[in-house]
Parts: structure tokens; sequence; C-alpha cells
């Protein structure tokens, strides 16, 4: 872990770092397999009983320090990738509230959220509104002192065993400028128990974890649970993406660390024609580009964590950072899996397991695709 003396961190991150990897030893070495929900539930009251959860959440007046949570994630995605799924979505469930929330908001949701009691989800994404956010079908209506939702949300993390969502839809009137676009997009908490919300789907993918399609139906809530001003959603979901964009690209780094750490113990313990596999330049070229690939990576992930601790805007360096590091991650992954050869595809090996967990990275929070559109946008913005 000698990059924890990068010049990005403060000493106190790498005693953060090190005291979660002693401790992820220690209690993830069933965090695998079984009941997925049951899985994740234990996770998110593990995490919460020892006190890493209170970091996703950050100090409750607005302030999360980014670099934290990537070093968090890093740490939980070389042990155990369900780990990494269970902070990562607390934190951006709640991270709007964090941001945006008013103080009556935070006190009510974050600290059983910092305590592993209650199960946050981030609700943005519908069937025909993914990375095209402003196709967002989903509405809210006011109606006396309370809002009305309609409509779905699909591919929503801890969709089926959280608590509350904050949920995103559009609370403009659909006839005029303000509910165009991304205007007129609002954000609301929605208690999981409300009448008018139903699971209307579980989804099943390769790296299984709890993940669905819901249904608002004449859904009210209280007016009081409307995060940040009306019509600024867009806004609020991407500052909250911003910080945890970013960590997305950890977590990437944390699954190549480990594939990484595979290999090489692999390579040096594998005869091959009267050598080890790591005697052949082959092997040794391999394992280079790999090694290459994660420093890169993981210098764009810490720069874009630290810029935003600075008190800098990062839609750019968050982006950078999300498409390296998980494009990167990808090849280190096949690579370590192509030297393991058979044994790499085999159900139940760690390089088989991080080859699926790897793979949705790539697509979430912004798809690689998605992340080159930003950029190129971000460097063809006028300067002011």
């Amino acid at each position: 872990m000698d990059y924890l003396d990068w010049p990005f961190f403060e000493q106190r991150h790498g005693a953060l770092a090190r005291e979660l990897d002693a401790w992820a030893a220690d209690n993830l070495h069933d965090a695998h397999g079984g009941d997925v929900d049951a899985v994740c539930r234990a996770l998110v009251a593990r995490l919460g009983r020892d006190g890493w959860l209170r970091h996703a959440v950050g100090s409750g007046n607005g302030a999360i320090d980014t670099r934290a949570i990537c070093l968090i994630r890093e740490t939980l995605a070389r042990h155990a990738g369900l780990a990494d799924f269970a902070f990562a979505m607390q934190g951006l469930g709640s991270g709007a509230i964090s941001l945006f929330g008013t103080q009556d908001q935070k006190r009510r949701w974050l600290p059983p959220v910092a305590s592993g009691e209650a199960i946050a989800a981030f609700a943005l994404s519908e069937p025909s509104a993914g990375s095209d956010v402003a196709a967002m079908q989903c509405a809210a209506r006011r109606d006396g002192d309370d809002w009305v939702l309609d409509g779905e949300k699909t591919w929503i993390s801890n969709g089926g065993i959280a608590d509350f969502y904050v949920v995103f839809a559009r609370s403009g009137d659909g006839g005029g400028e303000e509910g165009r676009g991304s205007k007129g997009i609002s954000a609301f908490i929605v208690d999981a128990t409300t009448p008018g919300l139903e699971i209307a789907e579980r989804i099943d993918v390769i790296a299984p974890h709890p993940l669905a399609r819901l249904r608002f139906t004449d859904c009210r809530v209280p007016a009081d649970c409307l995060v940040g001003a009306e019509g600024q959603g867009f806004k609020v979901a991407m500052a909250t993406l911003d910080v945890f964009r970013t960590s997305v690209a950890a977590a990437a780094l944390g699954f190549a660390r480990r594939a990484m750490e595979e290999a090489l113990a692999r390579v040096q313990a594998r005869p091959m024609f009267g050598k080890t596999l790591a005697d052949f330049q082959l092997t040794q070229a391999r394992l280079a580009q790999m090694a290459l690939e994660i420093d890169a990576a993981a210098l764009l992930t810490y720069r874009a964590a630290w810029l935003r601790d600075s008190g800098r805007r990062v839609t750019k360096e968050a982006a950078m950072a999300k498409l390296a590091a998980t494009e990167s991650a990808q090849r280190v992954i096949d690579g370590a899996v192509q030297l393991f050869g058979g044994q790499g595809v085999q159900s139940g090996q760690v390089v088989e397991s991080l080859y699926r967990e790897i793979r949705a990275l790539r697509i979430y929070e912004g798809a690689s695709e998605v992340q080159l559109l930003i950029i190129a946008r971000e460097l063809l913005a006028p300067k002011v």
C-alpha cells in the first residue's frame, strides 16, 4: 500500500486504509455467495456497527471526504465485492440528503444510514432514461401539502431491500421550458413502506446484488420530503454523482489490485516447462502492463478525489477517473484470468468472480461512452 504515501493523502487517510484492511481481513471472509439480500443486510449492519458507514454520509453539514470514501471502496472491493456494494449504496442512496438536505432531513435519515439500521437507495434511471436523464418520465405533481409520484424506475441498486429511496421525478408541467430537458426535475425521499410504491420486478445480473424495478402509482409523499429546491433535481443528482462516480473508479482499482495479487501468486507457483510461469518474458510483459494500468488509473482517481476535497468542481476529472479505472481494470482482470488458464474460468475462483464483478462498473453511474461525452463537453465548454 505504498500509494498511501502519495501527496494526495493526509496522514489520517493512510491510517484509515490500513485499519480497514485489517478489519476486512477479519470480517469479510464470509461476504460471498448465499442469499444475496441477507448477505447485504448483514454487511450493512456490520459496517455500521463498526463505524465505517459514517464516512459514507459525511459530517452531516454537506462535507463528504471523497478521498476517504475512495480508499474505503478500494479496500473493500479488494476483499469482497458485496461489501464494497453495501458501503457504496449507503453513500449514494443518502448522498443527496448529505449534500442538499435540510437539517431536519439530515437528523431523521442520516443517523440510521450511518449506523447500518436503515438501507438507502438512489432511484434515477428509468426504462427509457438511463444515461439520458433529460428523457425522464416519472412525474411528480403537487397536491395540497403532498407530492404525488407516478412512473417507474429501474436498475435500482438496493431495490427490494432499501428502507427508503431518493427518487428523481419530473415536477414541471411538461408543457413549457421548465418541464423539458433536465429542467423541472426534483428529488424526493420516499419511505419504502409508502402506499403506491411497489417492487415491480427483481433483476438478476452476472455479479448478483439487490437490484429492482420500482413502480409508483399515486404514491403520496409529504412536501417536506423534497430534497433541495423544487426543479433542482438534476443539479442534486449530478453533484451526488460527482462524489460517487469517483468512488466507482476506486472500486475498480480494488478489483484490479486483487486480480494483480492473485496473478502474481499464480505465476510464481505454476510450474511450466521446467520453470515457473513467471520466468517467461511474455508473462513478465503482461504483469508489467497490468501494473502500469493500475498506477495510471490510481493517479487519475485520487487526483479527482483530492480536487473535490479541495473545493473544486470535478465533473471532467471524475469522468476521466471512472473511465480510465473501469476500462483498465477490465483489462487487468482479463489478463489475470488468462494467466490462470483453465482455472481462470472455473466457478468459485477469485479471478472468475472479479471478471463478473468488474463488468457492471463500465456501465453504471454512466457508461464509458457517456464519460467520453462528458469529458468532451467539458473541454469544449466556453471558458469563463
